[in-house]
């Protein structure tokens, strides 16, 4: 494995940290700031805002700057978002802080996959990019729940000055590890942007936003989820939300050999998987094993959407696959905010802790029609070219054919 595959999953470790601690966090929040847990859960929604605003926005204008500087100023962006969190003094400012600390995300996710998948030989670009995606697995595992103790004991912004400091040791190992990468003579935002509007890659993206919104109406809440409807103390928020990790990072190490071997139906098995998951999700949630088994498989076959989704968009955007790659992040978060909002609203609504599942499983069965649709079009379409393709070499032989009579005669 090349060392900068390494610093590139360090860098993945401090966002993951931060992106998800917000989950474990949102009871100490919410008691601090004055507020309702549903509303505290608003700012998981601004961080996702802030990637689905600054992935494109940020890889158009950094299209031109060479990739390792460009995941310096991104690493950059993010230790400053993260110190402006942990220094708010108030609900809207930490909102503010949020956005800002997202901002970076998507970008950097699409440069460091597009990085990591050169970084390796041909066949092997999927498992470069879980191994990078394997430090957001791993925070989930410890950067999530430590993160998530350190605030319940020291106050959730501690937490966040500890972000920032792994923010910092990220720039460093980017530095020493990752080789200088030249631009691509052809590359240009006009061309991302047509690549971007690829049917295939538009496809993947919505495939993104409705799949993988069911992991977040979940998950967002599973902090509450935890005291409220399995009826364990605050102490285990953080063992459960270790053991989403853990189903997390079982899903990515499966997820980069089946995608290199079959992207489409490892796509299709995961999220036929997740929506089962989901449905089972409020029945086993009331007895304490079955709730800690399904929070794992949970993890698992929510994040082994992950990865086929990255490379399905880089594929299909093949020759500028950078803001492709970037926008499929903030598809992610898309989904991240949707499924936190909608979650919340069911909530909010009376219909109880467990119902967030139940629209993560409607939300997930609409992903998997769309990426079923795209496949069966994406299929029609080679038939079609192969037809074509086998067909010309007999419209020109028939060609020669007549002719031949002609010039006999």
């Amino acid at each position: 494995m090349p060392l900068a595959l390494l610093a590139l999953a360090v860098s993945a470790f401090g966002i993951g940290t931060t992106e998800f601690v917000m989950m474990g966090l949102l009871p100490n929040v919410a008691d601090d700031l004055h507020t309702s847990v549903p509303t505290a859960g608003y700012l998981v929604s601004a961080y996702a805002i802030g990637v689905v605003i600054g992935a494109p926005l940020l890889t158009a204008l950094g299209s031109r700057i060479p990739r390792k500087r460009m995941l310096l100023l991104l690493m950059a962006l993010f230790v400053v978002g993260n110190l402006a969190s942990a220094l708010a003094p108030g609900f809207g400012w930490l909102a503010a802080g949020r956005v800002l600390a997202g901002l970076p995300h998507g970008a950097f996710f699409g440069v460091g996959a597009v990085v990591a998948a050169r970084l390796v030989a041909d066949g092997r670009q999927a498992r470069a990019v879980a191994t990078m995606f394997l430090g957001l697995t791993v925070a989930n595992i410890v950067g999530v729940p430590a993160a998530t103790l350190l605030g319940q004991h020291l106050g959730w912004r501690a937490t966040f000055l500890v972000v920032t400091v792994i923010g910092l040791i990220a720039m460093a190992a980017l530095a020493r590890l990752v080789p200088y990468m030249p631009l691509d003579a052809h590359q240009s935002v006009g061309r991302e942007l047509r690549a971007l509007g690829r049917r295939q890659v538009l496809l993947g993206l919505l495939t993104a936003v409705f799949g993988f919104a069911g992991v977040f109406a979940v998950y967002s809440y599973l902090a509450s989820m935890t005291t409220e409807a399995m009826g364990f103390g605050e102490s285990s928020v953080t063992l459960v939300l270790a053991l989403f990790g853990i189903g997390m990072t079982l899903g990515a190490l499966a997820a980069g050999p089946l995608t290199d071997r079959a992207l489409r139906p490892t796509l299709y098995a995961s999220l036929t998987a997740l929506t089962l998951v989901l449905v089972l999700f409020p029945f086993t949630v009331h007895i304490q094993w079955a709730a800690l088994a399904t929070v794992v498989v949970l993890g698992a076959v929510g994040f082994m959407t992950t990865t086929p989704l990255q490379m399905l968009v880089m594929q299909k955007a093949k020759d500028a696959p950078t803001l492709a790659s970037a926008s499929n992040h903030s598809a992610f978060n898309l989904a991240n905010a949707g499924g936190a909002w909608l979650g919340g609203v069911a909530i909010a609504a009376g219909w109880g802790w467990t119902s967030p599942a139940l629209v993560g499983a409607a939300l997930t069965v609409v992903g998997l029609v769309i990426a079923a649709t795209a496949g069966l079009m994406d299929r029609t379409t080679k038939g079609a070219s192969r037809v074509i393709a086998a067909g010309s070499p007999r419209i020109s032989d028939q060609q020669v054919s007549a002719s031949s009579p002609a010039s006999g005669s």
